[in-house]
Formats: C-alpha cells, structure tokens, sequence
C-alpha cells in the first residue's frame, strides 16, 4: 500500500469520505509543511543534537556553561574519563556546531559557552519538571 492510499484511507475514517481534490489538497499541505521544516536551519539543529548526543560532549557543555566561565583545554582531562586526543575530538565537534567558542591565548585553547548552547540546556532543565 503506498503512502498516499494510506493518506487517503486515513482521510476516509476521519471525514466520512474523500475526493482525489481532498486528497490533493491535503498532500499540497503537507508539502508545505515539510517545506517549513526543511532547509539548512534543519541541517544545523541535527548538527547540534548530534554533537550533544555523546556524554563526553554533553558533559564538556555542561562543565563550561555551569562554570560561567572560559577553561582551558587543559582543565578538561582530570573531570572526564577519556584521553587527551577524545577531548580535542568533542571540543573540536562541539565548537563546529556552534554550541562552544573556541579562543587561543598564547599556546592555550580556552572554550566558552555560545548562546545556543545556554538555549539548549536551558530547554533540557525545563524538560525535566516533575509531573503528576
């Protein structure tokens, strides 16, 4: 069965009955609406819940954002139980999606929290409320 016999079918148990135009119409509104969701800002949130979907990273975001303030690349490897070269992997990934700055100063690499990713904890936290 393909997908527009299931639309179809669908549309039949919900309205009664349903035209080709009905069903055309309704297949035009869901382009539109895969049109909306669509295009590079699409491709940038999947880069960033990529990036936040490995807890070495999610941990490195947390650790930066809850300290308030710039670390330095250094300061990441006695908090996280992976070796030196993982952690330049995740910061690397980390600031390519946008969720971390990254600033050399002298022969060190500090990172900070971007916006995006105080957004985006920010979302988290408020998921996790207490329901009834």
């Amino acid at each position: 069965m393909s997908a527009s016999d299931r639309l179809q079918r669908y549309l039949t148990d919900e309205r009664g009955s349903c035209t080709n135009d009905a069903l055309q119409e309704r297949l035009e509104e869901l382009e539109q609406l895969d049109a909306a969701v669509g295009g590079p800002d699409l491709e940038s949130d999947v880069d960033l819940l990529s990036a936040m979907a490995n807890e070495t990273r999610y941990k490195i975001v947390r650790i930066v954002h809850t300290a308030g303030e710039e670390l330095c690349v250094c300061e990441f490897a006695p908090l996280l139980d992976v070796g030196d070269s993982a952690i330049s992997h995740a910061l690397s990934q980390l600031t390519d999606a946008g969720l971390l700055t990254r600033r050399k100063d002298g022969k060190w690499r500090k990172y900070n929290t971007t916006n995006r990713a105080t957004a985006m904890l920010v979302a988290l936290d408020g998921s996790r409320s207490v329901e009834p």
